[in-house]
């Protein structure tokens, strides 16, 4: 699937994996609208790239919508890479003052992290289906979801957060085979521990811890790294209904 000449929505961004991901589709000659709620960056990028900014909840159908009919206003919608993040309920299943896990956190855990990753998929889907085929195959487009591996090795206390992104990772393939006969692939990235932006100053220690835990190469994963995959799996067509791990051979320890 040729980039250029599509128009591209990035969930999230104005994040860490997500900017670098508008970046990489921008310089490849995607139209691309930033869909998040970081309103002072994704100005900035707006300003700096001559992207399209939409401010977006991806829980809400009618923000993902306008953010879609942005992204359709300046070119056949053929790419969707959905990067979102945001608050994350955590702690063991039974603490030890005997209590059992907050079931509301547990539901806003998986609100964000798995059944609006779901809206995107539906609602960018529905728009890519819309439009005449690309290329020889049939092929309308792409979805890019972003996993974890914490959907396969989720550590204690990651349980909201580990069955949320297993979720994402078990939609892939299902997903798919639904969307096939319109011809829109989807395809999940499942990270390792990455180091983004948002970690600020504190960005030194996580490295320090996590980086001699990683196979190879012994660091951190680069948002550029995410980026990279992206327009891999956006270019090469016979990637479908897969999961990726991107973690440098890391596997999450019990803790």
């Amino acid at each position: 699937m040729q980039i250029a000449g599509s128009s591209a929505v990035v969930v999230g961004g104005a994040g860490g994996l997500g900017e670098a991901t508008v970046r990489r589709l921008h310089a490849a000659g995607a139209a691309v609208v930033v869909a998040d709620l970081a309103d002072d960056r994704g100005r900035a990028l707006e300003k700096e790239l001559g992207v399209r900014y939409m401010r977006t909840d991806a829980t809400s159908e009618e923000d993902v919508l306008a953010a879609v009919a942005e992204a359709e206003s300046l070119g056949p919608l053929r790419i969707s890479v959905d990067t979102h993040g945001g608050p994350a309920s955590g702690g063991r299943l039974i603490g030890r003052d005997g209590e059992p896990l907050d079931l509301a956190g547990f539901r806003q855990t998986v609100d964000i992290y798995l059944t609006a990753v779901f809206n995107v998929l539906r609602l960018t889907a529905a728009a890519m289906a819309r439009h005449e085929p690309c290329d020889e195959d049939g092929g309308r487009g792409v979805v890019v979801n972003t996993a974890s591996i914490a959907a396969y090795e989720g550590q204690i206390g990651q349980l909201p957060y580990a069955a949320a992104k297993g979720g994402v990772a078990a939609m892939t393939l299902v997903a798919a085979r639904d969307l096939s006969p319109l011809g829109i692939r989807v395809v999940t990235i499942a990270p390792g521990t990455f180091l983004t932006p948002a970690y600020g100053k504190a960005g030194d220690q996580l490295e320090a811890y996590w980086g001699p835990k990683v196979p190879h190469p012994r660091r951190m994963g680069r948002s550029a790294e995410y980026a990279a995959l992206v327009q891999h799996l956006c270019e090469n067509d016979y990637l479908n209904g897969e999961v990726v791990r991107l973690d440098g051979a890391l596997r999450f320890p019990p803790k």
